[in-house]
């Protein structure tokens, strides 16, 4: 029988926009109860779109499985049911604006002081400390992007792009969530709790290393190349009559069996422009003439076929209604539906499966749902005069 393993943990999460809902919803998925504070206005992420029935894509995606609680932090019953939460929760989680959490008296010392087994969370852009520019600058993830470098490899050789998703908050996210089942893992030993810090920067610039590298150690930035490799030949899209097919070359047994069987051109394995891949990289341009002289009076079917039978590694370029009916997605039955307050939505299975662990894919809240609920649970009474709902300090 397949179980939850974090079933029984408890998370409170101070959370807003995408990279720690990213983190506290896959903690969800584990079984965890993720209590999602928010403000009366709600998790910003909430208006982004509406695309969802009304919903918006982001809060739909990040959101499922979490309890949604009013608070006005600003208040001090607001922030007494905040300590009273922090002091029976395993983990506490938050990325509002620099130095906010510490300012509402629930800094990484303060928090242990009322929980000491209690693992704290921070999400920032840069960290704490550091220069002073950094220290409180606020963060988004174009911008991150922009710090990171990753802009600098990512577009055509004229125009920079960004990647398309928020990647610099999923990669502070996925930090965040690998680091609080680290730390769950460290307490079960030691019994005691930790305070985890996370930056986007360093978040993506771990996922930066490669080019880093290749830059710090030749002297020369890898070049913006678009889909193509900026180290690799051929690699990318190419044209056929009818489309685009998109395949890659990994090792000169391949180079062989490409030219052998898809281009149908044996001579020119040993040509002296492609015969290595430092070669083809820098013939790049004559070999994708080469190659799309041959594609060119070929379907984008049939190049795929010549480049399966051949063993090359290809795709094809869907757009996302050709992902959501990806074959190869519905025969492993990785869709599900999730409740949600405006009725069932089609969502994909978190990418781990397991023998013998399960998943949880809970509701998506409405703002406030579970406000009442976790006010009686957890003995705390508010007022009537309680002002539920100014909003949170928060960046």
């Amino acid at each position: 029988m397949k179980t939850l393993p974090l079933d029984g943990i408890t998370v409170v999460s101070l959370e807003q926009a995408v990279a720690a809902p990213f983190a506290s919803r896959q903690l969800a998925d584990l079984g965890a109860r993720v209590i999602k504070i928010e403000r009366d206005a709600g998790d910003f992420a909430r208006d982004y779109d509406s695309k969802v029935k009304g919903m918006a894509s982001y809060f739909v995606w990040l959101n499922r499985g979490k309890e949604s609680v009013v608070l006005d932090l600003k208040s001090d019953q607001g922030r007494n049911v905040l300590s009273t939460l922090i002091s029976k929760a395993d983990v506490f989680i938050q990325n509002l604006a620099p130095g906010a959490v510490d300012r509402l008296g629930f800094s990484g010392e303060a928090s242990l002081a009322l929980n000491p087994r209690l693992i704290h969370v921070s999400i920032s852009g840069y960290g704490a400390g550091g220069d002073d520019q950094y220290r409180s600058k606020k963060a988004y993830d174009l911008l991150i992007q922009c710090e990171a470098g990753l802009l600098s490899v990512t577009g055509t050789e004229e125009i920079p792009v960004k990647v398309g998703v928020s990647i610099a908050d999923i990669s502070a996210g996925m930090y965040a969530y690998s680091g609080i089942l680290s730390a769950l893992i460290s307490r079960s030993i030691s019994g005691q709790g930790d305070i985890l810090e996370i930056s986007m920067l360093e978040a993506l610039g771990e996922w930066m290393s490669q080019p880093y590298f290749f830059n710090e150690y030749s002297g020369s930035p890898p070049g913006r190349t678009g889909a193509q490799h900026a180290s690799i030949a051929p690699y990318g899209p190419f044209s056929t009559c009818d489309g685009r097919v998109f395949f890659g070359i990994q090792n000169e047994r391949e180079w062989v069996k490409f030219c052998t069987v898809a281009l149908e051109q044996p001579s020119a394995v040993a040509d002296a422009r492609f015969n290595s891949n430092n070669n083809r990289v820098a013939h790049r341009d004559t070999l994708h003439d080469l190659i799309e002289q041959v594609f060119s009076v070929l379907t984008t079917e049939e190049v795929i076929s010549r480049l399966e039978v051949a063993e090359i590694a290809n795709a094809r370029l869907r757009d996302m209604a050709g992902y959501a009916a990806h074959p190869q997605l519905e025969a492993r039955n990785r869709w599900r539906e999730v409740d949600s307050p405006v009725g069932p939505l089609r969502a994909s299975l978190p990418p781990v499966t397991a023998r013998r662990m399960a998943v949880s894919m809970g509701r998506v809240p409405a703002l406030g749902e579970h406000t009442s609920q976790i006010l009686s649970e957890f003995a705390v009474v508010a007022p009537k005069e309680q002002a539920i709902g100014s909003p949170n300090e928060s960046g």
